[in-house]
């Protein structure tokens, strides 16, 4: 059984920042890489930033050079910092890591439940 949960969610004013955490808990063998994904009210979830198990990172456009991933694997942890908060951050951000469980012979994708951001004066 894994478990992969979010925290850090809150409501920031434009130009601030937060930092979202997620961890991985569980009969775990191996993780691989972990990411971040976001969706907005009427709209579909979409990629923010990845980060694979050598610490090599994508972003989507929209967030690049204000947004920051990293990891640590001793904790099977993954952050997201978030700078120059915009109203249009604002969404539901979800944690996604591919996870190889004890006893398996390949990775598993698995999500968090989520946790809100609302960029808001």
């Amino acid at each position: 059984q894994v478990q992969v949960v979010e925290s850090g969610g809150g409501l920031v004013q434009p130009g601030g920042s937060l930092r979202l955490s997620c961890e991985a808990s569980g009969s775990i063998f191996s993780i691989y890489a972990m990411g971040w994904y976001r969706q907005a009210p009427g709209k579909e979830r979409e990629l923010v930033a990845v980060i694979n198990s050598g610490g090599r990172s994508n972003y989507a456009d929209h967030v690049k050079g204000r947004f920051t991933i990293s990891r640590d694997n001793a904790k099977n942890t993954v952050y997201l910092q978030m700078n120059s908060l915009k109203p249009e951050d604002t969404a539901v951000y979800y944690c996604n890591a591919d996870v190889q469980p004890t006893g398996w012979g390949y990775p598993i994708e698995y999500w968090g439940q989520g946790t809100q951001v609302t960029v808001s004066s």
